[in-house]
């Protein structure tokens, strides 16, 4: 089949040289888990980092205007233009999750798939609006990120994970380019999916998001509004706010599975997935129907060739 761009939105990981603080929707760590691999090397990958939070970035002027997140999903035509891909398979976290489906919603024909790992496709309420405010009184910046982030058991036990993130986001020289991407997802519209509605993704879609994680009840919500055949949803139990860095090998296991269904990596082998028991599939009618459509496609795929172009190569750009 067709070369698809694997094209994640999320800050890179705060273990690499480059030393980034944006690591506050970080899926770079599940890229360089070693199954992973598997899946990089028939695909070539870009990582889109948003204004501001690219290596060495310089901060911004006071009075700048940070792009809304509505406008950061305008600017990834021009990057399919200028790397000469149609079509991509898109993976984000938090902010990039959003970015990625807001820009599915007004060019569908152009994505093949999305994995959305703590989506939260709501505007903030009145309420949650006043609470942040108050909030900002008494907290920090990378405190109110942190919260946004882990659970408060998470916070309360301060693993070294923690503690490794706290360091960060505090000692980052382009913090102030941090609040204004923080100021401008917290400002976000309401995506307005509904289920059965000409709002929604038309895609497959893997909802992913960690048991008891502050992300929790609005991706079940979003999970809800979605198209139950062309979605699956991933509670991942013992994986905290961040299921990517903390359980990267049974994600890597799912994200195959999804693949299979799309009719990419016919003759991969699932094994650890199937054996896990933390790993919890819920939304009985979307696992039935991603794995129907998976038999099918891969049953169909299986004497056709591994996606064509230059595999297992990856590249970063900056909006």
């Amino acid at each position: 089949m067709a070369p698809s761009l694997l094209l994640s939105m999320a800050p890179p990981n705060p273990n690499a040289q480059r030393y980034s603080p944006t690591t506050m929707w970080d899926s770079t760590p599940l890229f360089q888990f070693a199954d992973m691999q598997e899946i990089i090397q028939n695909f070539v990958r870009v990582h889109v980092d948003a204004p501001g939070m690219e290596e060495g970035a310089p901060v911004f002027p006071l009075g700048y205007q940070y792009p809304s997140l509505d406008q950061l999903a305008d600017m990834i035509p021009c990057i399919l233009q200028y790397l000469n891909f149609s079509t991509i398979i898109g993976v984000g976290v938090g902010a990039g999750a959003y970015v990625l489906s807001r820009y599915a919603l007004t060019h569908p024909d152009t994505v093949e798939g999305l994995v959305l790992i703590n989506i939260d496709p709501n505007a903030k309420g009145w309420m949650d609006w006043a609470a942040h405010k108050l909030t900002g009184l008494t907290s920090s910046i990378p405190e109110m990120i942190l919260g946004h982030l882990f659970s408060q058991e998470e916070l309360s036990g301060n693993s070294e994970l923690i503690q490794k993130y706290r360091n960060i986001i505090t000692h980052a020289p382009n913090l102030e380019n941090i609040e204004l991407y923080w100021n401008s997802y917290n400002n976000r519209r309401d995506l307005n999916f509904e289920r059965g509605s000409d709002i929604t993704l038309k895609c497959p879609v893997m909802l992913v998001v960690g048991d008891q994680a502050p992300h929790e009840d609005a991706v079940v919500e979003c999970n809800s509004k979605l198209d139950p055949t062309q979605t699956s949803f991933l509670k991942m139990a013992d994986s905290g706010g961040q299921p990517q860095l903390t359980q990267p090998g049974k994600l890597t296991e799912a994200f195959k599975y999804f693949l299979q269904g799309m009719g990419y990596m016919a003759s991969s082998c699932m094994t650890r997935l199937s054996r896990s028991r933390t790993a919890s599939l819920t939304s009985a009618a979307s696992l039935d129907g991603n794995r129907s459509r998976s038999r099918t496609l891969s049953q169909s795929s299986e004497s056709g060739p591994l996606p064509s172009g230059p595999p297992g190569h990856t590249m970063e750009v900056s909006c």
